[in-house]
């Protein structure tokens, strides 16, 4: 396999998968460095994901608490899932994740930012949504939470103390992290440079 990443030079003379599950595969690519030599590269490939930072009418942020088995511990999220529906457009993602995980239909979606979780090993992209004008989703419609979720706590925090609690390391997760950090910035510059939902991905 040959191919050069962005025109930097680092040709991909070969790859090799050495694991496919459903939400990643991990491969070695033998890359040519500019200098000449190949040397090989073992890294995560990875479906992507979008993530939903909901604010309600008080500027509170709709958090979760979830299990996440790799860590053996209930840690703070946004409601998030994968991008793994054949066909379905990131915005159409995010909002079905606001609707399963915490039960809310948004009337506003604008991109808030988008982040590469670990770019030395993985080349998962996360988009990261705004979600405003929130009602809730009618309890007869609501999405069964099944396994992990099934424990799922959805808790709104203040936005300003959502920040304090990334400050302080109670909030770990990337894509919180980023969220929240980028809300409070964007609001307060009074919600200026927000992309449309819809915006190329980088």
């Amino acid at each position: 396999m040959n191919g050069r990443a962005d025109g930097h030079g680092y040709e991909v003379r070969e790859r090799r998968e050495q694991f496919r599950g459903k939400v990643f595969s991990v491969v070695t690519d033998q890359v040519a460095m500019p200098g000449g030599r190949v040397v090989p590269r073992d890294y995560v490939r990875h479906v992507g994901a979008v993530g939903v930072l909901a604010l309600d009418e008080r500027g509170r942020a709709v958090l979760i608490r979830q299990y996440r088995h790799p860590l053996r511990r209930v840690i703070w999220e946004l409601p998030a899932g994968l991008t793994d529906v054949a066909g379905e457009a990131l915005p159409a993602g995010a909002l079905r994740e606001l609707a399963e995980e915490a039960d809310l239909v948004a009337g506003r979606l604008d991109l808030l930012v988008d982040v590469h979780s670990s770019p030395g090993y993985s080349d998962e992209l996360i988009r990261i949504f705004l979600a405003r004008e929130l009602s809730e989703v009618p309890p007869e419609q609501r999405h069964e939470r099944r396994d992990e979720e099934a424990g799922l706590e959805v808790i709104r925090v203040d936005l300003d103390e959502a920040v304090s609690m990334v400050l302080a390391g109670e909030i770990t997760n990337v894509a919180c992290v980023a969220g929240v950090l980028a809300a409070a910035r964007s609001r307060d510059r009074g919600w200026a440079g927000l992309r449309p939902a819809d915006s190329p991905l980088p």
